[in-house]
């Protein structure tokens, strides 16, 4: 039998999964939930969420920030986009795209236009200018012959097929494309191919092995038939770039169907032309990534490198200036991203922070100290509980804090302060289910479904209650006790001391602390200093928490530190 004192002044590591509960973690919790850890290690009562707007379906939600005096909220539901402005709705506009392809919309964004990729969809480009918002199709810059700057490829599934070209009895521009297996169908309608020196593009499919063509300019027919002859990468029968990104001023596409490894980048400054030339500084680049796995890019990502994220690795891009001649192509680690919708990957002081494919880790991908390898490391190894099937994440910068969706409805918050060493995770929860999560300017914006609606809100500073009137219940525990290296057998706590800022609501495992009558008046801040409180009984279960802080109330809270006295036997 001994006595014992244990205080925790700093929550820096957050809340800790219960299969490390046997380690001696003084700076970590066995529950934090609606709380959030400060810079200086403290812990306060989150935020409420303000009331923006209903939602009718399914949605994600695209920050869209043009100057600091110009910035918009997008709201993508069912073939539709909202427009948000200062919290107001300005605006709605068509969108090609369903509810069930959002998961899966990849975006980036140019000064004032935002470039949309999906694998089954054509490219989109969204542009404020000073009619309003416009939604167009991406196309590529043509030539004075009408052919187009476009990247093309052989297949593989074409690197058997020859085309025997014989004239039509249409026109002049006009020709038949016979293959000598069955090849084509109705989705090649409208795609371009270089047969022959010439672009074509496919007019009518007669059957599976004749296509009736056209091109523009007179042509020669080949004696033989032709098998060096290559298809448009991007088109409604081969699929659509599903990863769009921006580096070293060329616009960026990644991965198709039929292409999963392999990146095209624009000329510089010309995002309509991706013909490759003669190979100048300037001109087009494409890249297959080679590997002995299957890699399919998941996410590009440009940082201080281009970061490519794969289904199975990280790669990066380091060269400066990034050219033809010049493309320092390299794999660092081996994580893998999830693939089946875009959890897009976000800057976080120099870092780059995204969710890897076993949907269990938080992975931050930075340079090592000599800076000439990437590491992935794993940010939530300690809370592992609190991940479950990601569905959104946004970083806020102003609060230094990560958001990460679940699957439950619950949302995992990382607060993160180098300066200080914090890294730590709680969760937020709330009457309804969190859906979706962004952050324009210093405001973080969630989709919540409560009953059977779908809200936009978002995190107020002013707010107590989530949207008008749902109450929510912060709560912290303790660790389990470990003194001297022993886990003890019984406890026996005698008193409770925790030393508070600016707060007016405390609950000791469910006993309310005596808080001043002064502090609820209006225009006091709240109770600032030291309460205790005398508990008396003996616990034998020693898993426990020896606290619990805790509130319904829907108050104000700031804990920055607890200690308790008892006696434990072993």
């Amino acid at each position: 039998m001994g006595n014992f004192i244990k205080t925790q002044n700093v929550f820096s590591c957050g809340e800790i999964s219960s299969e490390f509960y046997a380690i001696n973690n003084s700076k970590g919790v066995s529950k934090l939930e609606n709380m959030d850890v400060l810079q200086s290690g403290g812990i306060c009562r989150r935020k409420g969420l303000k009331s923006i707007g209903n939602i009718s379906t399914n949605a994600i939600l695209v920050p869209f920030a043009i100057s600091e005096s110009e910035k918009y909220l997008l709201v993508f539901h069912n073939l539709s986009m909202d427009i948000y402005r200062n919290d107001v709705k300005i605006d709605t506009k068509p969108a090609p795209w369903t509810a069930d392809d959002l998961p899966k919309l990849q975006y980036a964004q140019r000064f004032n236009s935002i470039f949309f990729v999906h694998p089954n969809y054509q490219p989109r480009i969204l542009t404020k200018t000073a009619n309003g918002f416009n939604i167009s199709s991406f196309t590529f810059a043509a030539n004075s012959d009408m052919s187009l700057n476009m990247p093309f490829m052989q297949f593989d599934d074409a690197k058997n097929v020859s085309i025997t070209i014989t004239n039509s009895d249409i026109d002049n521009n006009h020709a038949v494309f016979t293959t000598n297996v069955d090849f084509w169908n109705n989705n090649a309608i409208g795609e371009r191919l270089l047969v022959n020196g010439k672009q074509w593009v496919i007019e009518s499919i007669q059957n599976a092995k004749v296509a009736i063509v056209y091109t523009n300019g007179n042509f020669t027919i080949p004696v033989n038939p032709i098998y060096d002859w290559y298809e448009s990468v991007f088109n409604n029968r081969r699929g659509w770039p599903c990863c769009v990104s921006f580096h070293q001023n060329r616009l960026i596409f990644g991965c198709t169907a039929f292409a999963p490894n392999n990146i095209w980048m624009s000329k510089v400054g010309d995002y309509n032309n991706f013909d490759v030339g003669s190979g100048l500084d300037d001109e087009a680049i494409y890249i297959t990534l080679l590997s002995a796995q299957h890699h399919q890019i998941c996410t590009i990502v440009s940082s201080d490198n281009l970061q490519i994220l794969t289904s199975v690795g990280e790669w990066d891009i380091s060269s400066s200036p990034l050219t033809p001649s010049n493309v320092n192509i390299k794999q660092h680690t081996s994580v893998g991203s999830i693939d089946n919708k875009f959890l897009p990957p976000q800057q976080v002081e120099g870092s780059t922070i995204f969710i890897s494919k076993s949907e269990k880790d938080i992975r931050e991908l930075d340079l090592d100290t000599l800076n000439q390898k990437y590491n992935a490391t794993d940010l939530c190894v300690f809370s592992k509980h609190l991940m479950n099937n990601p569905q959104s994440i946004a970083y806020n910068q102003n609060t230094h804090q990560l958001f990460v969706v679940m699957g439950d409805g619950k949302m995992a918050v990382l607060n993160k302060y180098i300066n200080t060493d914090i890294s730590a995770w709680a969760s937020y929860t709330t009457k309804g289910e969190f859906k979706y999560v962004s952050v324009l300017d210093d405001s973080t914006y969630v989709i919540v479904k409560r009953g059977n609606n779908l809200y936009l809100e978002k995190f107020d500073e002013s707010c107590l209650v989530d949207a008008t009137n749902n109450d929510f219940e912060y709560k912290i525990s303790a660790m389990p006790l470990i003194v001297n290296g022993h886990i003890p057998k019984k406890i026996r706590v005698r008193k409770i001391i925790a030393r508070i800022k600016d707060t007016k609501t405390l609950f000791v495992n469910g006993e309310r602390m005596e808080i001043p009558d002064y502090v609820y008046s209006d225009d006091s801040n709240g109770f600032s200093g030291d309460l205790s409180m005398n508990l008396l009984g003996t616990e034998k279960n020693t898993m426990n928490p020896l606290w619990m802080l805790s509130s319904t109330e829907q108050l104000p809270a700031t804990i920055l530190s607890v200690s308790v006295e008892g006696w434990y036997e072993i």
